[in-house]
């Protein structure tokens, strides 16, 4: 009940929130891509790439994901599309 503990609470629930929305979109986008790459949709799922950047970017600049994982995220689906 204490002041502090309540507004800690309410800061905690809209940063799930936020964090949820931003992996949601990033999971979106490798689903699109991941479809593309398993029919073999090479120019759609290029087309994606981007798409893919910006969502893990915007996630890692906010913390919701390492630095690391959105560049690993980045390189392994540019990998597997190039490979078609």
């Amino acid at each position: 009940n204490i002041a502090s503990a309540e507004k800690r609470l309410r800061q905690s629930e809209k940063r799930r929130g936020l964090n949820r929305s931003r992996k949601a979109a990033l999971k979106r986008v490798v689903k699109q891509i991941r479809l593309h790459v398993d029919a073999g949709e090479k120019s759609d799922a290029i087309a994606l790439l981007p798409q893919l950047s910006k969502a893990a970017d915007k996630a890692a600049k906010r913390n919701t994901i390492h630095k690391n994982r959105a560049a690993r995220i980045k390189s392994r689906w540019a990998k597997k599309v190039q490979a078609l």
